[in-house]
């Protein structure tokens, strides 16, 4: 049920994205039990210009390797399996690409079950 969108700045490694990708995806599974093949993303790369955030907001000091995840997901996780969800995907963004966990900005987007259709102009979820 999450859709994830995952903008980062062009790198010269065209496959950094996709392993970012895999990486949310397995912490999505793991930290808060995401089903297998609920894989939907947007990844997307900027240039200088379309790619803007404040290098020391709240204190964390951030890179140009800075890494933006939105997350949409369906309403009702508690705030331990959140933080769980976050400490999961910067953890694991460090271990497998040397992604430093201050260059992790994550933030969860909660909607109603109702609010998804996953083709076929069906809303699945709804009850």
């Amino acid at each position: 049920m999450p859709i994830v969108r995952i903008d980062i700045k062009k790198r010269s490694d065209p496959t950094f994205a996709q392993r970012v990708g895999k990486v949310v995806y397995e912490s999505l599974k793991s930290a808060i039990n995401v089903p297998d093949r609920d894989n939907f993303q947007i990844l997307g790369e900027h240039d200088d210009n379309h790619f803007v955030y404040d290098p020391t907001y709240l204190g964390i000091e951030r890179t140009d390797d800075l890494v933006i995840i939105q997350i949409t997901l369906n309403e009702g996780r508690s705030t331990e399996q959140k933080k769980l969800l976050y400490k999961t995907i910067a953890d694991r963004l460090n271990e497998v690409l040397a992604v430093r966990p201050q260059d992790v900005f994550i933030s969860l987007v909660e909607v109603r079950k109702e609010n998804w259709s996953f083709g076929n102009g069906v809303a699945q979820y709804a009850l």
